[in-house]
């Protein structure tokens, strides 16, 4: 090898040891960063299978929580066709039928990908409670109807059961209290708190079949069997919560019309205090006492008829009501609900929902209105007759528009002389609806699960900042081209000589 030569490769070798000293150098200099992939969206179903009828809720949430309870929003709602479940009993495959409507919304609502691991519940209320009283197995060929339906869908399907009466009052007043930030409030600075000073609301729902109260009493509950324990974010809670049973609205005015049945002259007209002049109602014996709520008589005729026929008494509507709701018989007053039911005095502010907030809003009284002017509004509508009632409404149906008189003079009863609203009438609220979320017990059940399912996994990816990439391969392309550079300048010296 000529001395040119052996200079040449010196050179090379010298350019190559330069090269990857400035490569290793800006390797060690460059800032790696570990950075966290966002959290993906979550989805959860609930279906409200109701007394009179069936909505779905589409939920969302972020995969990380809060102390183990996800942040979770309404997404979509879908209401079902047809009556609730519970109507199903001579074809219970179509009550499963009937949720296919809402599924298919829902399964275009959630992204394929993630369908599999969306959890899907159903609770049922009053409606099927009492339906199991009657009759159990037939209760459970509609949920296993409806569990073959939800199964057919490609979603985590966590089963159909029956919600006891206390857990519906716990999740609608769980419900209220997130969507009011009392559980967990969102800060200026893009955090979660615990609102130290956060005020806890009372929760009042009125469905068909069974009726509701749930609040934080001052003391601590007495009955242990009153209360209903709940941890959220992190926090503990002890609710009062109470469900009566029979006492929802369309449960108390079957009971209200089988009592005038009981106490007419056989074979007459019924007065109805409470329908409109002008507004009369055949039934069927077998219509008349066709729930467990009411007690047949002995040996009646099922195909025979009865005619109710409106009085428009405002004052005893309102005084009959009393005989269906019993608030004398209370062996620990002045601590009781109605029907001789344990309830701690009311405390704080409450929303009163559902049938209270569609009553209400029908007669121009929600969100809030005097007591006064409540009092006589009612009395203002019950005593329409039923052709001005009718001509005033055009478009609600006279199912729904012959009830009102009766529903509202029912809300006045539980609510004042039941639990007690008397001195504390300006503390209800009549809604539907908060933060554009419908209110129910729904959301409060989905929030309670969230606890029970497993926080994603945080997903760490390991990198420098793009700014650093782009000067890292720079600095190793000038050296590369720096080592060429070198290694041409002394080949063309090497010829020239």
């Amino acid at each position: 090898m000529t001395v040119q030569m052996k200079a040449l490769v010196l050179g090379a070798a010298m350019a190559a040891v330069a090269c990857t000293t400035i490569i290793a150098l800006v390797l060690s200099l460059a800032n790696h960063q570990t950075l966290d992939q966002p959290y993906s969206t979550q989805y959860g179903i609930v279906f409200d299978a109701g007394s009179t009828h069936t909505a779905l809720f589409l939920y969302k949430w972020l995969g990380n929580k809060e102390n183990n309870t996800g942040i979770v929003s309404q997404k979509e709602s879908c209401d079902v066709d047809g009556d609730g479940i519970s109507s199903y009993v001579q074809n219970p495959p179509a009550a499963g039928e009937s949720l296919k409507k809402c599924l298919d919304f829902a399964k275009a609502a959630v992204p394929e990908g993630q369908q599999k691991t969306t959890p899907v519940y159903l609770g049922a209320t009053a409606g099927m409670r009492l339906l199991s009283l009657d009759n159990k197995s037939l209760a459970d060929s509609i949920l296993v109807e409806i569990a073959k339906t939800i199964q057919s869908y490609p979603f985590d399907f966590q089963g159909a059961r029956i919600l006891s009466g206390m857990e519906e009052g716990a999740y609608g007043w769980i419900t209220i209290n997130y969507l009011l930030e009392s559980l967990i409030k969102h800060t200026f600075e893009g955090q979660w708190i615990h609102p130290k000073a956060g005020k806890i609301l009372g929760a009042l729902d009125l469905g068909g079949a069974s009726t509701q109260i749930s609040f934080t009493p001052k003391d601590p509950v007495k009955i242990p069997a009153s209360a209903f324990n709940l941890q959220l974010y992190g926090y503990k809670y002890e609710v009062y919560t109470q469900s009566y049973l029979c006492y929802g609205k369309d449960q108390a005015l079957k009971k209200l019309q089988v009592y005038l049945h009981q106490n007419a002259a056989p074979s007459s007209v019924i007065s109805h205090p409470c329908y409109h002049v002008g507004y009369k109602q055949n039934l069927t014996l077998n219509e008349l006492y066709n729930s467990p709520c009411v007690v047949k008589p002995n040996n009646f005729s099922p195909t025979a008829t009865v005619l109710f026929s409106g009085t428009g008494n405002s004052s005893l509507c309102l005084s009959l009501m009393e005989n269906i709701v019993n608030i004398t018989n209370c062996t620990l007053s002045p601590e009781c609900g109605f029907n001789g039911i344990y309830q701690p005095p009311v405390n704080g502010e409450f929303f009163a929902f559902s049938a209270y907030f569609y009553t209400f809003d029908f007669l121009g009284l929600a969100p809030k209105a005097p007591l006064t002017r409540v009092l006589s509004t009612i009395d203002t509508h019950c005593n329409k007759n039923w052709t001005t009632l009718t001509s005033e409404n055009p478009s609600i149906k006279a199912k729904y528009l012959k009830d009102y008189c009766a529903s509202a003079h029912y809300i006045m009863t539980i609510l004042l002389k039941g639990y007690k609203f008397n001195n504390t009438w300006d503390q209800i609220s009549f809604e539907k609806q908060v933060a554009n979320t419908d209110v129910g017990w729904t959301l409060g059940y989905m929030l309670n699960l969230t606890n029970m399912i497993p926080s994603e996994r945080i997903r760490a990816v390991t990198g420098v900042p793009h700014s650093q990439w782009a000067a890292q391969t720079f600095f190793i392309v000038f050296a590369l081209f720096l080592s060429l550079l070198i290694i041409v300048i002394l080949f063309v010296r090497d010829l020239s000589h």
